[in-house]
């Protein structure tokens, strides 16, 4: 039977970041049943609204005696710490680990940063492009003539950025169960990339993958590619281990011998031939053409298809796009999307650590001087 508790119950998160990639990753703890506090009134304003699910939010002064004591006695109670300002701005402001750690030295302190703690590039500006640029990635991806492809800012903010920091601080986390100490996370959106592009280093200047937009998982070879439809929608198509090339060339009732498919030779005419055949039908008529052959045909969908899709919808019944699914599944300790709710509730969370009426108006400051990036940045398309 489940649990009505959460894998990280009782776990306080304290969460400075903004933009996306520390909101991501603290929105992971709060689905994961963490008491996430976001701590706002600086000049950065509040995270993006995808990523305020199950949190809550307060305004401190930071620069204010009174702000910085009501921050240390919050400190004194938590978790984990999160922040995501250039190094130096915490220990300038007295809020960096060293001097956090004197009131909990259980504190887990989480810094999330383009380009990390220290190295040339410390203390530059950067965004997800910056920083899958620098790691390789960016420059792997994308046609043989043209500019590297943009990956949307997937990979840097959320897998190297988010992820990779919930993933430290559940590590941390459990460490200090054995230790009784927590740690200070030095987590960097490069270093991130660097981990996911493992194995397309080894592969780089190979047979593999040659150069940008050429080799096995480019797009180059026929049968791991996109192939536009009658309808203008595309098909995935993944047959890259010869059972699953074999039925994916029986499927689509070729007389030919299956060819020897890892023979680059073969792939431009192979190309041709899969572009012809799949062009002459829908996208819809390939899936269900090749359901259930074990082909590794699917389909291409738009962000506005993917929860309308009866898969989504048989694991998470009710998901939409804006009620993404928390995950992972656990089987005793369900995560679950938190409410959301965007209102300050500064007064009633420092009354909850004893603060008087008359500090918490100190702490709390009058008005916020919002000068970071707000989301979404341009204008409403005009149709």
């Amino acid at each position: 039977m489940t649990e009505q508790n959460s894998i990280l119950k009782g776990t306080r998160v304290l969460d400075l970041t903004r933009l996306a990639p520390g909101p991501y990753g603290s929105m992971l703890l709060a689905d994961m049943g963490a008491e996430v506090i976001v701590i706002g009134g600086g000049r950065s304003g509040l995270p993006i609204d995808s990523y305020r699910r199950g949190k809550r939010f307060i305004s401190l002064d930071l620069k204010s005696q009174e702000g910085l004591e009501a921050f240390r006695l919050l400190v004194a109670d938590a978790d984990v710490l999160m922040e995501g300002f250039r190094p130096g701005v915490m220990r300038r402001l007295g809020l960096d680990y060293d001097s956090l750690r004197q009131y909990n030295p259980r504190l887990v302190y989480c810094s999330l940063t383009g380009y990390g703690q220290d190295g040339p590039l410390a203390q530059e500006a950067g965004h997800d492009i910056n920083y899958v640029g620098l790691s390789g990635a960016l420059g792997a991806m994308g046609p043989v003539e043209g500019p590297p492809a943009l990956p949307l800012n997937i990979i840097a903010d959320f897998a190297a950025g988010g992820l990779y920091a919930a993933y430290s601080i559940l590590g941390a986390l459990l460490e200090r169960e054995r230790s009784g100490l927590g740690q200070f996370l030095d987590v960097a959106m490069v270093d991130g990339c660097l981990s996911l592009m493992m194995m397309h280093y080894q592969d780089w200047g190979k047979a593999v993958l040659p150069s940008r937009g050429k080799g096995l998982l480019t797009g180059e070879a026929p049968f791991y590619r996109c192939y536009v439809c009658s309808d203008s929608k595309y098909l995935a198509v993944g047959a890259l281990e010869s059972a699953f090339f074999t039925n994916l060339w029986r499927g689509l009732n070729l007389e030919q011998p299956v060819p020897d498919h890892m023979d680059p030779d073969t792939w431009p005419a192979m190309t041709k031939q899969f572009e012809r055949i799949f062009a002459g039908r829908s996208r819809d008529h390939w899936v269900e053409h090749f359901r259930g052959l074990d082909a590794c045909v699917s389909p291409v969908l738009a962000p506005d298809e993917v929860f309308k899709h009866s898969h989504v919808q048989a694991r998470f019944p009710g998901s939409d796009t804006y009620t993404i699914p928390a995950i992972p599944r656990y089987s005793r300790t369900p995560t679950m999307p938190g409410v959301t709710d965007g209102t300050d509730i500064s007064h009633t969370v420092l009354r909850e650590i004893g603060l008087s009426e008359v500090k918490i108006n100190k702490a709390v400051p009058e008005t916020s001087n919002v000068t970071g990036l707000v989301w979404p940045p341009v204008k409403p398309i005009q149709r």
